[in-house]
Parts: C-alpha cells; sequence; structure tokens
C-alpha cells in the first residue's frame, strides 16, 4: 500500500507555483512557442488573483472557488488589476462546475462542439492546480494504459514487476499530487476503457495488483471530462459511470452579440499568437459571418421570417472564429493587411460546404433567398457567387 508520507513528499516535490509557471513563460516566449499552456499565457493574472485572494481554498487549490470563478469570467481586482474572461456566458453554470471539484463528483462538460468544453477546462485546471498538461485524449484508440498505466519493458525484463518499472498515467500523476487531470472527448473512448475511470472516481484508489500495491489520491484530485453526444463515433457513458459525474451542458452563445464579443476577444487573442500582420478585423464583418452561422444552424433567419435549411457541417462559434483567423491569414500575405469580401468568402464557403452534394445545394439556397436580398451584403454575395 503506498505510504501517505511519500505521497505527501512527492507532491511536495512535484508541485510547483505561480513563480515557476512565470518562469516557463518567459522561457517558453523565448522560444517563440505556437501555442502556450492556459498557466503559462495567464501567468500575471493568476499570479495577481493569488495575492489578493483571502478566501478559503481547499486543499491543494493555487486559488479559492471564488477567485478561479473571476478568473474564467473576468472582473477587476481591489488593486485595480483587470482580469481578462476566458468565458463569456452564463455565470451560474461556472459556479456549479467549480463547486462540483470541491467535492468527490468528477466534473463532465457536455455540448455541441464549438461551446469551448476544451477551453473551460483547460482554464479551469490551470487556476486550481496551476497545471493543465494532466491530459488524456480520448480517441478509438485509447487503451486502458492511458487511464491507469504502463510499464517500462527494458526494466520490466530486468527486474521484473516493480514500482521503478511502471509508467505512471496522467490520472495517476494527478492522484499523486493532488491536481486536475483532463479526459478530453470522453465519448470516443471505448466502453470498457471508460468504466476504468469508475474504481477511480468512487474509490479514489487505483489498484496495482502485479505488485499488490495501490495509489490512493491526496486530496486536490479530481476529474474533468468533456463529452458531445452529436458526433460520430459517439460511445455512451455506463449508468454506472455516469453516477460518478457531475454533468453541465455548455450552451451555444444566446444572441448574436454575446457570440461576436467571444469571436473578438479569441481572434485578437490567436491573431497576437501568430503574429498576423493585419488590422482587427471590422465589428460588422465579424457581425456578418456571426449572423450567416446563426442562421444556418438554426434552420431560420434572424427576423424569423424564412425558414432554411441547415447543413451537414458544425456551425459553431469555434468555426467563426476559424472563418475569420483564416481571412486574416489570407489579408495578410495575400491581399492589402485589411479583412475583405473576398477573404471571408473564400474560407466562408469551404467551412459550410462539407458535403460536396447537399451542403452544396443549402448554400446556394440561402445565398439566392437571405444574402442577395439583404442590400448591405451585396458584395459579400458576389464574391461567394464566383466561389460556387
Amino acid at each position: 500500500m503506498t505510504d501517505s508520507k511519500t505521497e505527501t513528499q512527492n507532491s511536495k516535490r512535484t508541485s510547483s507555483r505561480y513563480a515557476n509557471k512565470t518562469q516557463n513563460s518567459k522561457v517558453s516566449s523565448g522560444n517563440s512557442l505556437l501555442r502556450e499552456q492556459a498557466e503559462q499565457q495567464y501567468s500575471q493574472e493568476l499570479e495577481e488573483l493569488a495575492k489578493s485572494d483571502r478566501r478559503k481554498r481547499p486543499a491543494n487549490w493555487k486559488l479559492s472557488p471564488w477567485a478561479v470563478t473571476t478568473y474564467l469570467l473576468g472582473g477587476t481586482l481591489e488593486n485595480g488589476f483587470a482580469i481578462a474572461p476566458k468565458y463569456i456566458g452564463d455565470r451560474r453554470l461556472i459556479e456549479i462546475a467549480i463547486a462540483t471539484l470541491t467535492t468527490d463528483r468528477a466534473l463532465l462538460l457536455l455540448g455541441l462542439p464549438g461551446t469551448a468544453k476544451s477551453w473551460v477546462s483547460e482554464h479551469l485546471a490551470a487556476a486550481i492546480s496551476g497545471d493543465s498538461t494532466l491530459l488524456i485524449q480520448g480517441t478509438a484508440g485509447t487503451s486502458e494504459e492511458s487511464i491507469r498505466y504502463g510499464w517500462n519493458y527494458a526494466k520490466l525484463l530486468a527486474e521484473g514487476p516493480s514500482i521503478n518499472a511502471l509508467v505512471a498515467s496522467p490520472v495517476i500523476r494527478g492522484m499523486r499530487e493532488g491536481k486536475i487531470v483532463r479526459v478530453e472527448e470522453l465519448t470516443r473512448i471505448p466502453p470498457d476503457v471508460q468504466d476504468t475511470l469508475i474504481t477511480i472516481l468512487s474509490e479514489k484508489m487505483l489498484p496495482i495488483p502485479e505488485i499488490g500495491e495501490q495509489v490512493q489520491a491526496i486530496k486536490g484530485f479530481n476529474l474533468i471530462a468533456t463529452a458531445n453526444d452529436r458526433d460520430k463515433g459517439v460511445n455512451d457513458l455506463s449508468s454506472a459511470l455516469k453516477r460518478r459525474f457531475n454533468t453541465i451542458v455548455l450552451p451555444l452563445p444566446k444572441t448574436v452579440a454575446e457570440e461576436v464579443d467571444i469571436v473578438q476577444r479569441r481572434v485578437a487573442s490567436l491573431g497576437s499568437a501568430l503574429e498576423l500582420p493585419v488590422e482587427p478585423p471590422a465589428l460588422e464583418e465579424v457581425r456578418r459571418i456571426v449572423t450567416i452561422f446563426r442562421e444556418l444552424r438554426n434552420g431560420i433567419t434572424e427576423d424569423g421570417k424564412t425558414k432554411l435549411k441547415s447543413p451537414t457541417s458544425t456551425l459553431s462559434t469555434a468555426e467563426v472564429i476559424s472563418v475569420v483567423n483564416s481571412g486574416l491569414a489570407l489579408a495578410a500575405h495575400f491581399g492589402n493587411g485589411s479583412l475583405s469580401c473576398a477573404d471571408i468568402a473564400s474560407v466562408l464557403v469551404g467551412a459550410v460546404i462539407k458535403d460536396p452534394v447537399q451542403d452544396k445545394l443549402v448554400w446556394k439556397e440561402y445565398l439566392e433567398t437571405v444574402v442577395k436580398e439583404r442590400e448591405e451584403w451585396k458584395d459579400l454575395y458576389r464574391a461567394c457567387q464566383e466561389l460556387v
């Protein structure tokens, strides 16, 4: 059986403070990483929150639940430091998610593709544990060893089964260090592998029968899983596993204004990271793209007067962000640096038309019945027409 004193010492040795994360962030910036981890990118915000946070923190949490909520939703601290919002939406949903992680229940973020499930998961782990890297990516090929443990076969052959020959999974590391572990796309993992989590979540313990030992979780350990039930290849969770999770459904943005705000913030962030030498996209251009996606997604125009057919593609907020960023890249490298209708149309058509037969008909009908009839959209209509 694992010695609790040893586990505590391991936790102290391996756990890092936000100061270290700041240093890592500086090193990362020097190496021009394409994408920094949340705890690196927002290290200053996390440090300022930690300094001003006087509320009670659960064991091994870097911040209190209140400070984690402020980090996710944004706000201004007592010293005037501004925290940028990472998620724009229902505050109560985020509060329930954070409250769940203070209990012995795991958290399941459910929703359509592109509803910020992974984004929220990463930032929750960064704010709570200071480490968002304990990650298992769910696929059809995810094996039981990815969740439990593997073996260093050279040591296994030389020494036989031993703790030194064991290769710890992110779950074991999270249990030993009292950190949040993330499982992306849980419903893509085969059902028999999913159920490996049942003992871990219910007993907070992982047996290692080969050496007659077990790993016991220390306080602070929990699990955040993301899943959607609309994609192909989805494996339903067993009722036993579902009971171990508190499920929160992340919805699509309620209004055009909300979705435009999300897109503008993410585009600005990604544009800065990719160092695109272009002007920020005009608000009206972003609003147009958002409106097109919302109307096709909902099957009706914003004014409620015209019913529409919906394409097979996933018209999420994430797809809108991708369209705007791709348009900016075209404008930067092959245009005059300003996002034009031609740039938008080039990527917009590809985003909507995934099925060359069915989606093409839907898109043509939308162009003729909606886009063409809007006087202020004539330029976009002409640009799209040339590509269909």
